[in-house]
């Protein structure tokens, strides 16, 4: 009798092609081709559509939208990332089993995908830095006998630390550094507050003689109020320091807070002025003026 001998590469291929992948299938553009559950981006906060949407607009907002699904346990079934010219940008299908579901879908604009294992625990790192975040979440039921379909409909969940000089970049400094704590880097998609206690950080590229720099830092507080504690650093082409202040500044969910005065000609403390203003696209600004 013949003894049949294979290579020990071929057995590998054998055994694994058996095997389920431990975590579902991301950035399937579309999702599922038969897919039972049909998720469309409706609706960005009073921005409604005529259609499931109109990719003009919607680009507007968000440059990366992420679909994912979770069962009853708060496990992750089914993701799909997509970003702006995915040929079905704001729609995906799922094949998924009846039950109930937990559907969330994000919206943002940072350089890559949040972390989306935990609903509870959405995380963005970063090294992809922070965005204007949008989020839907629904629990919906699947059954056998018919589509299921969803239009999402995204609410801002984030607030905005707008951090504008009065005064000029000075001769050798190149980079600006923001560090700032008291708000988080991932959400829980239930509340849509932030869920973990992070440090963030941004930096910026600047030259000497810009006038009137802005910088956007966005976090999720942990509530509707929150303050953060921020560190701005200048530094030169070899990393030494030029310059580094600290500030607190009062946040509103959903709101910009404009923190304004001249950072390298000011002094080392801040003087608090809060003006209410209204924004179109937020509910509403305040700024804070330093000296």
């Amino acid at each position: 009798m013949r003894r049949l001998i294979l290579p020990f590469y071929l057995i590998l291929l054998i055994i694994t092609s058996c095997e389920h992948p431990l975590i579902p299938e991301q950035d399937v553009i579309g999702g599922d081709a038969d897919g039972n559950l049909v998720v469309s981006v409706f609706q960005i906060e009073q921005q409604s559509f005529a259609t499931p949407f109109t990719r003009t607009s919607i680009t507007d907002y968000c440059q990366r939208l992420n679909f994912a699904v979770y069962d009853t346990a708060g496990k992750l079934i089914k993701q799909v990332n997509q970003k702006t010219g995915d040929a079905s940008y704001g729609t995906v299908a799922f094949r998924i089993d009846p039950g109930t579901y937990q559907v969330v879908v994000v919206g943002h604009s940072s350089s890559g995908n949040p972390t989306m294992t935990n609903p509870q625990k959405i995380r963005f790192d970063n090294k992809d830095g922070y965005s204007d975040t949008f989020l839907h979440n629904a629990i919906i039921q699947v059954t056998d006998d018919k589509e299921t379909t969803i239009d999402a409909d995204l609410h801002r969940i984030v607030s905005l630390c707008r951090v504008v000089f009065t005064d000029a970049i000075p001769e050798g400094v190149t980079q600006m550094r923001f560090q700032y704590k008291g708000g988080s880097g991932a959400f829980d998609a239930a509340t849509g507050l932030g869920s973990v206690n992070s440090t963030q950080k941004e930096t910026f590229a600047v030259e000497p003689g810009q006038q009137s720099c802005s910088f956007d830092l966005y976090t999720f507080l942990h509530d509707t109020e929150g303050t953060l504690h921020l560190q701005v650093t200048a530094y030169n082409d070899n990393e030494t320091i030029v310059k580094d202040r600290e500030f607190d500044v009062p946040l509103k969910q959903r709101m910009i807070t404009k923190l304004t005065g001249p950072y390298f000609s000011g002094s080392d403390g801040s003087t608090i002025t809060i003006i209410i203003g209204i924004n179109a696209e937020w509910e509403g600004e305040q700024t804070i003026e330093f000296q």
